[in-house]
């Protein structure tokens, strides 16, 4: 058992640092003068690209944790068909 608990810690670590990394890039290589507005009734919001891009990162880290560690609960109620 503490075998797979390892090997999933590294795999959220793995995943963690990774989306992190890809990040950083996305912000790091896109202008903040790129984006899109959003106009509204009183203002107009600016979004740019480079901020899109580190938080879809960051969400898809969150998602694949979650996806990650449900499987192994699943795997430890004794849900097999995962394997």
């Amino acid at each position: 058992m503490m075998n797979i608990t390892l090997q999933l810690s590294f795999r959220i670590a793995l995943v963690w640092a990774g989306g992190f990394l890809i990040a950083v890039a996305v912000q790091a290589l896109l202008p903040d003068q790129a984006g899109f507005n959003i106009a509204g009734r009183q203002s107009v919001l600016f979004i740019p690209f480079s901020r899109m891009g580190f938080w879809t990162c960051v969400i898809a880290a969150l998602i694949v944790t979650g996806l990650v560690v449900g499987r192994a609960m699943l795997a430890d109620i004794g849900w097999n068909s995962f394997r």
